[in-house]
């Protein structure tokens, strides 16, 4: 009898899948649940007999897709209730194989954007994305990763293009977008770097230089997809 098309290759979990998995029986086990508090990092590293880069690589990942939110002076907290180990890897694995199709449509579409938000914009849009930059840079000096700020910024230059078709289609994205977010800015150093990278399409905004904001814009979603592609915060 013929399996050809019935075994495929088996997949190794990598050691943040492992760890990832035993978070989740740690949560099910304890009965934590939503709004409390995990233990710390250095703590789960030590009960897991893992490095803690490897704990917040798992913790990242399952801020990714939604299971945990890390907030700045309130540690990591359980925002929706864990199901199977299998799930959340499967979940995981998704993730990972849809990433290098939403960094091309943020290419495609914040490229667009940009280009237009400097065509556009009136005096009080650009307020708006002066404002993001002040707050994405207040989180960051207190500690955090700027993760608001940095979608507030992309919703003022979306809404700065005066494009509706196109807002709905980032809109479309968002939830996609965030994964890619989240992702990005708990790389160490990352918060400051795509600030200014923020800041460079934003001069290129004030000036009304289209072709500037368009290459500024393509060179920050490409350092987001090379940060990002190469796997959550180590």
């Amino acid at each position: 009898m013929s399996v050809e098309g019935t075994l495929r290759p088996v997949v190794r979990p990598r050691l943040y899948e492992q760890v990832v998995s035993q978070i989740q029986e740690w949560i099910t086990e304890n009965g934590l649940e939503v709004g409390q508090r995990l233990p710390p990092e250095r703590e789960l590293a030590a009960r897991l007999g893992v490095s803690r880069a490897t704990v917040s690589q798992a913790l990242v990942a399952m801020e990714v897709v939604g299971i945990v939110a890390v907030r700045h002076g309130d540690g990591v907290i359980l925002v929706e209730p864990v199901g199977g180990s299998a799930k959340i890897v499967s979940a995981l694995r998704r993730h990972a194989q849809q990433l290098p199709e939403i960094i091309d449509a943020r290419e495609a579409l914040e490229t667009k954007i940009a280009a237009l938000a400097a065509e556009r914009r009136t005096d009080d849009d650009l307020a708006a994305i002066e404002a993001s930059l002040d707050e994405m840079e207040r989180d960051i000096a207190a500690g955090g990763r700027g993760v608001e700020g940095d979608e507030q910024f992309h919703a003022a230059v979306t809404a700065a293009a005066h494009s509706g078709l196109l807002g709905r289609l980032m809109d479309e994205i968002s939830d996609l977008i965030k994964e890619t977010r989240i992702a990005s800015l708990s790389r160490p150093d990352r918060p400051r770097d795509a600030l200014g990278g923020h800041r460079r399409v934003t001069e290129a905004i004030r000036a009304r230089d289209p072709f500037e904001a368009a290459r500024a814009m393509q060179e920050h979603v490409a350092t987001v997809s090379d940060v990002v592609q190469r796997g959550p915060a180590r």
